[in-house]
């Protein structure tokens, strides 16, 4: 029988990399407080209209890649593609815009969509997302900008660019549909069968295509701030101006439209040139018409999501700190017959006071035990033989300079909580 493996386009993330993402995520916890934004955890499943209506039925999305299903009640559901349109689900079904305004919302985990799978992106993958809801001006743009630089900053990146645009409102959104329309006119035959069919629908969609023809095509396409009314562009301006005044790299892209049509005014990428053709770190911008295509009341908002996969891609590539990989400050080694129960105990006494620790379930030998102790990393082993288990002490060795002192039990505890705890490791 052959060996079920995990589908094509999901990976495990096993104990050797986990703890890399275990640094992005809390760097991310540490960025969402010093900016005032809660986390929120939300299905990761809902309604299928809620991303055809909330992202746009004639995005790659929605017509490509959802994982959609019927449920045994009938129900047609789907497995979130991405975050930002079950925030606004959420802070609409529960009122949120009765409290103080805005609110910063920040959630985590997996999303799915069926696409191609290479280097950074799968079909199962992982995300931090953020999002300010109820604050129309272009500074709540700057902010969530600065937000996504100010996580990559404390992870240690660099040589990041963001890359920035606006796709304008529904008030001056035709007129640049229409210039659009009349500029691919003449090249319509040497479009893929995709953006054929987007002519008519959504010629912004077409910008997006990743095709090598269409996108020859898209090189001289009409800029869409030569078409943004008078708001718009201000806003744009305000937020360009933002930006400097903090000292972002930025480079204007008149072809950035994003991939989910709720977007308004700023669209943004950030983008490492560690990364290749798939060289994005993180994408966002505002989306102040979202509430209404999923049935409600205006709610402007702006954010952004980043996978976890092309962070720790950057992370590697560039050198920075991962964090510690996980291993225990402490293994309890053994020797003679009936001693487990006392390193056990041993290891639950260490363990209540912070200070991480291991030991032996295989029956291995004591060399064998040192052998591994050393293999796991451990910075102290603490020995019990016949003779430590009947005087009631324990053999502390230094793993680092060899050194080895034995001490009443109570004493080798309170000494390695000292040097060895979870506190320690920190500093």
């Amino acid at each position: 029988m052959e060996a079920i493996k995990a589908p094509r386009g999901t990976r495990d993330i096993l104990g050797g990399e986990s703890w890399k993402w275990a640094r992005v995520m809390d760097v991310a916890a540490s960025a969402a407080d010093d900016f005032g934004f809660r986390e929120v955890m939300l299905p990761i499943f809902e309604h299928t209209e809620l991303f055809s209506r909330g992202i746009g039925d004639t995005t790659d999305v929605v017509e490509k890649e959802m994982y959609t299903f019927t449920d045994r009640g009938g129900r047609s559901v789907t497995l979130r593609p991405e975050l930002t349109a079950s925030v606004m689900r959420a802070y609409r079904e529960h009122d949120m815009r009765r409290g103080p305004q805005p609110v910063k919302l920040w959630g985590r985990g997996p999303m799915f969509r069926y696409e191609r799978p290479q280097k950074g992106r799968y079909r199962q993958f992982a995300q931090i997302d953020f999002e300010t809801l109820g604050a129309p001006g272009p500074m709540a743009d700057v902010e969530i900008i600065d937000l996504s630089m100010e996580i990559y900053r404390r992870l240690g990146l660099s040589n990041l660019q963001v890359v920035l645009n606006s796709v304008g409102c529904p008030k001056c959104r035709p007129v640049y549909r229409e210039a659009l329309k009349k500029y691919f006119a003449s090249g319509f035959d040497s479009l893929c069968e995709t953006c054929k069919s987007r002519f008519d629908r959504n010629p912004l969609r077409m910008l997006d295509c990743k095709n090598d023809e269409c996108r020859k095509l898209t090189e001289n396409a009409p800029a869409v701030t030569d078409s943004l009314c008078g708001e718009c562009g201000a806003h744009f301006r305000a937020v360009t101006r933002g930006l400097e005044n903090l000292g972002a790299d930025i480079r204007l892209d008149n072809r950035l439209v994003r991939g989910l049509d709720y977007y308004t005014k700023t669209a943004y990428e950030i983008l490492s040139g560690d990364l290749g053709a798939q060289n994005a770190v993180c994408g966002g911008g505002r989306y102040d018409n979202l509430a209404e295509s999923i049935g409600g009341p205006s709610v402007p908002g702006v954010g952004f999501a980043s996978g976890i996969e092309r962070i720790v891609i950057t992370m590697e590539a560039q050198g920075a700190y991962m964090g510690r990989e996980p291993a225990p400050r402490v293994y309890v080694v053994t020797s003679g017959q009936g001693a487990e129960n006392e390193a056990l105990s041993l290891a639950h006494d260490l363990r209540s006071r912070g200070v991480s620790a291991d030991l032996d379930f295989m029956g291995r030998s004591m060399k064998s035990q040192m052998k591994i102790a050393s293999q796991a990393g451990a910075k102290f082993v603490c020995i019990l033989g016949e003779d430590e288990i009947s005087s009631g002490t324990v053999a502390v060795k230094n793993m680092s300079d060899g050194t080895q002192e034995t001490s009443p039990r109570a004493a080798a505890l309170e000494k390695l909580e000292r040097i060895a705890s979870r506190k320690e490791e920190s500093k």
